[in-house]
């Protein structure tokens, strides 16, 4: 068991967890992938009011990874919090620990969905998606700018004791800076990293996502997130760090637990192989067993 004094003492089973947006509420993945070998998940996200997400397709494939455009779908908070949520947090108890992630497109939208979940017995800490585009202010990430980082911290902080964490984008020019924005409006740490945005087109040159663009996942994002952690890590020596991206082998992990990670999150590479996330966990364990 791995104990994280930052978020309140919660033990996890080990240190693996399953990325915002690959799992699902968990529910969804009974039969298709061992959840009990993981240390946790973090849930889909939950907006304050429903998305349909963007057109299809969603996701395409590519020699170096896989870019996705799913466009945050999810069912809004009331349906999050009466369905889901319960029952993942129900399927949970006694076995793998619950982060859920939370989505707004102005900074007063965060904290609501989190007051409105707040209550639901089994949190273990609320993930932030700082890469949302801020609607009121011409689309720029609420994670580009440090004021709105310290505003949705601040605002979610004020209606939750449980933990919060930051999960920040890749192409930020500082995510270590940004991060410490974070930790100091009451953040307990940060995600390290979020997809990164690309694009490809077909044959006749048309967009190969629904969207056109979407974000980028798999093996390219090893190194980027691996040194946002190490920057973070330096800058942050007591910060929750979760390092995400790429991770596709208990080696790869390593990387960014040697850069400094407290735990780590496997996306895509759990789409590809749902077996692959309990492997790396247990070969992590008897490393450190």
């Amino acid at each position: 068991m791995i104990t994280i004094p930052a978020l309140r003492n919660a033990a996890f089973r080990n240190q693996v967890l399953l990325a915002s947006g690959t799992a699902g509420y968990a529910t969804e993945l009974d039969g298709v992938m061992e959840l009990d070998a993981l240390g946790g998940v973090v849930s889909k996200c939950v907006s304050l009011l429903p998305r349909h997400g963007n057109p299809a397709p969603r996701v395409a494939e590519f020699a170096g990874g896989m870019m996705n455009s799913v466009g945050l779908a999810n069912p809004g908070l009331e349906v999050a919090r009466q369905h889901e949520l319960p029952a993942m947090l129900a399927r949970a108890k006694g076995r793998f620990q619950v982060l859920v992630n939370v989505v707004g497109f102005t900074m007063e939208e965060y904290a609501e969905v989190v007051k409105g979940l707040a209550h639901l017995d089994g949190i273990v800490a609320f993930e932030l998606n700082l890469s949302c585009p801020n609607t009121a202010h011409g689309g720029v990430e609420f994670g580009a700018e440090p004021e709105s980082v310290a505003s949705i911290v601040n605002q979610c902080r004020a209606v939750t004791s449980l933990p919060l964490i930051a999960k920040l984008s890749p192409v930020l020019a500082d995510p270590a800076a940004i991060a410490a924005v974070a930790v100091k409006a009451g953040a307990a740490g940060v995600s390290l990293v979020n997809t990164f945005p690309g694009t490809l087109s077909e044959e006749d040159g048309g967009p190969r996502l629904g969207a056109g663009r979407g974000g980028v996942s798999g093996p390219p994002l090893l190194p980027i997130g691996v040194l946002a952690v190490r920057q973070t890590r330096q800058r942050l020596p007591n910060a929750v760090i979760i390092g995400v991206g790429g991770i596709r082998s208990a080696d790869d992990a390593r990387q960014y637990l040697r850069a400094g990670a407290d735990l780590v999150a496997i996306g895509t590479a759990g789409l590809a192989d749902p077996k692959l996330p309990p492997r790396v966990a247990r070969e992590l364990e008897q490393t450190n067993g």
